[in-house]
C-alpha cells in the first residue's frame, strides 16, 4: 500500500477544510515514524488495538512524544467477534482487582485505559452496558494495582491480522503488517 500517496491526499482534505483532524489506524511504531518523517501535517490520531493484554507501550510512548492521541479498540476483547478473545474478561489479576473494588472486570479494564491516557473505543448492545460503561469516572486504580495490571498479565495481540494478508494483496505477510511488534 502506498501511505505516502494516500497520506498526503488526506493532507489535501485536511487543507481543503474537508476534515478537521486526520489520523492513522493500525499503525506501528515503523508505520508512524515514516508517515512522521514524510508529513506537512502530522497524524491527530492512531487508532490501535489496545487492552490489559495487548498493552503496546512503546507505541504509546511514541504517540505522546508526538502529541498523537491513541485509541484503544478491543479494550474488552471483542467478544463475540471472530477474532474475539475471553483473556480479557476472564484474567485471574482483573477478577481479583475488580471484585476488591466492587466493579466488572469490562470497567477495571477501561478504567486502566483511561489512566494511561488513552481514548478509547467500546460498544454495548444494552442500555445497562451503556450505563455501566460509564461509571468508570468516580473511582481509581491505584498505583499497585495499575502495576499488577502491567506485570502480571501476559501479553498477546487479539486482533492478529491474517484477514488482510493475501499473497495478490499489498501487505504479504503479519511480519510486514506489524513490522514485527506481534
Amino acid at each position: 500500500m502506498d501511505y505516502e500517496a494516500v497520506w498526503s491526499e488526506m493532507e489535501e482534505c485536511k487543507r481543503l477544510g474537508l476534515a478537521k483532524c486526520i489520523g492513522v489506524s493500525n499503525f506501528s511504531c515503523k508505520k508512524l515514524q515514516h508517515i512522521l518523517s514524510i508529513a506537512t501535517i502530522p497524524p491527530s490520531v492512531n487508532q490501535v488495538e489496545m487492552s490489559p493484554v495487548w498493552q503496546q507501550r512503546k507505541l504509546k510512548e511514541l504517540c505522546k512524544s508526538k502529541d498523537i492521541v491513541l485509541t484503544a479498540y478491543s479494550v474488552l476483547g471483542s467478544r463475540g467477534a471472530f477474532w474475539g478473545t475471553p483473556k480479557i474478561m476472564e484474567s485471574d489479576v482483573l477478577k481479583e482487582i475488580a471484585d476488591a473494588k466492587g466493579k466488572t472486570v469490562a470497567q477495571v479494564s477501561m478504567r486502566w485505559a483511561y489512566q494511561e491516557g488513552v481514548s478509547m473505543v467500546v460498544k454495548s448492545f444494552t442500555k445497562e452496558r451503556l450505563e455501566e460503561n460509564l461509571k468508570i469516572f468516580d473511582w481509581s486504580l491505584t498505583e499497585e494495582e495499575m502495576q499488577r495490571i502491567s506485570t502480571e498479565i501476559a501479553q498477546c495481540r487479539i486482533v492478529g491480522g491474517e484477514v488482510y494478508i493475501s499473497k495478490k494483496g499489498p501487505i504479504k505477510s503479519l511480519e510486514e503488517m506489524w513490522d514485527g511488534e506481534i
